[in-house]
């Protein structure tokens, strides 16, 4: 019973909470003459904080064509702003900022829910030793890693020699799918060197040919961004063998998720992604 009544002030407070939002939303209108969309736009400076605010704002309004902006198809989010324009009576050559704003929030906002969809799909696909595409990936991991030397079989122990816990890596793959090979394949593609060199490390985590200064200082592909990152921190966490990893990881991915909560935090300061977009 009071688990019920629980629930029950909870659901009264909800919709309370909402009644009052709106009725609050609605007087912001009339003091200020500028809709939600507008107030955030001119009053929160450009980056996470506008983008998430906005995205909030789309995704808990009343009209469905804001509803439904946050998930449009790229191609159409300048046809979408427009709507948006003509739904709130806003006049596009009085406020021809905000229209510059909006849209750099729905590139922001579509682009990463497509990208997680994008991940999701690639972790929830299955390593398949039938598919000549997947075959040829891991092979291609093994030639990146260990360039001197061949893999004398397809089923070999080689493989415990980059990491993979069996004679046959596709049983390896079962938590992160094909996205655990596109990530390591990427890295060892993109960035052999210092691929091969963590590998060394995690093998012998006490003889690291580069030091922190030396990682800090390279230029790095921003794909593998983290990559890098957590290669650092292992350095820096000294373990005493490969036994320490989940360790280490969690207490990496715990600082991360510190560092990503900050919506003023940028994890990749030396690249200038999407800058355009963010000073919008």
């Amino acid at each position: 019973m009071k688990h019920f009544l629980r629930m029950l002030i909870q659901v009264c407070l909800y919709f309370y909470c909402k009644f009052l939002w709106r009725c609050l939303k609605f007087v912001m209108r009339k003091l200020t003459g500028r809709c939600e969309l507008q107030r955030i736009c001119y009053n929160t400076k450009p980056g996470a904080s506008r983008t998430m605010k906005i995205e909030t704002s789309l995704r808990d309004s009343k009209s469905k064509l804001l509803q439904t902006s946050v998930s449009v198809h790229p191609d159409a989010i300048e046809k979408t702003i427009e709507d948006i324009m003509e739904l709130k009576k806003i006049n596009p050559d009085v406020n021809p900022q905000l229209g510059i704003s909006l849209q750099a929030c729905l590139l922001q906002i579509v682009g990463y829910r497509n990208l997680i969809a994008d991940v999701e799909k690639l972790r929830r696909e299955a390593y398949d030793s039938d598919n000549p595409q997947h075959e040829e990936m891991l092979l291609k991991l093994w030639k990146f890693l260990k360039p001197n030397t061949p893999l004398e079989s397809r089923i070999s122990k080689q493989w415990c020699e980059i990491g993979f816990q069996g004679d046959d890596p596709k049983t390896d793959f079962r938590g992160m799918g094909l996205l655990g090979l596109y990530n390591l394949q990427y890295f060892a593609e993109r960035d052999a060197t210092a691929a091969q060199q963590v590998l060394s490390d995690s093998l012998h985590p006490k003889c690291s040919k580069f030091s922190k200064a030396e990682w800090e200082k390279k230029r790095m592909d921003k794909a593998i961004y983290l990559m890098h990152e957590f290669h650092k921190f292992w350095i820096e966490e000294d373990p005493m063998d490969i036994m320490e990893f989940n360790r280490v990881r969690e207490k990496f991915r715990k600082r991360i998720i510190k560092q990503l909560q900050n919506p003023d935090m940028a994890l990749c300061p030396h690249f200038a992604a999407s800058e355009g977009l963010i000073n919008m």
